[in-house]
């Protein structure tokens, strides 16, 4: 049995174990949205948000911030969601995988300090 751990970041509760699509599924569906209901509203085909809902596919960020407003999700749950879950999959496999997120997280104060 795996166990539901969840971490906040920026005053945001994360669930690690949920992925992008499951949290998009439960959202709709909690709200009583069908699919072809939600892909219209993001203009897409309804065989897409099938497959962003099951893991088969990448959402854009443009439309997971679209998805946050038609499910009533807060942006910044839904973006640190995706983004995390992005980077996560790039170095699931790299032995140096927490090294590379401190560095890049010194890269990225770094980068915004110069704006």
């Amino acid at each position: 049995m795996t166990k539901n751990v969840k971490y906040i970041v920026s005053n945001v509760i994360m669930d690690v174990m949920k992925t992008t699509g499951e949290i998009l599924r439960e959202s709709r569906e909690k709200k009583g949205l069908l699919l072809r209901q939600v892909a219209a509203l993001l203009d897409i085909d309804t065989a897409i948000l099938s497959k962003v809902e099951r893991g088969a596919r990448k959402a854009t960020k443009e439309q997971i911030i679209r998805l946050a407003g038609i499910l009533d999700l807060k942006k910044d749950y839904l973006l640190i969601q995706y983004l995390s879950e992005k980077i996560a999959y790039e170095l699931a496999d790299e032995d140096v995988a927490a090294k590379t997120l401190k560095a890049a997280e010194k890269r990225v104060k770094y980068l915004k300090s110069k704006k």
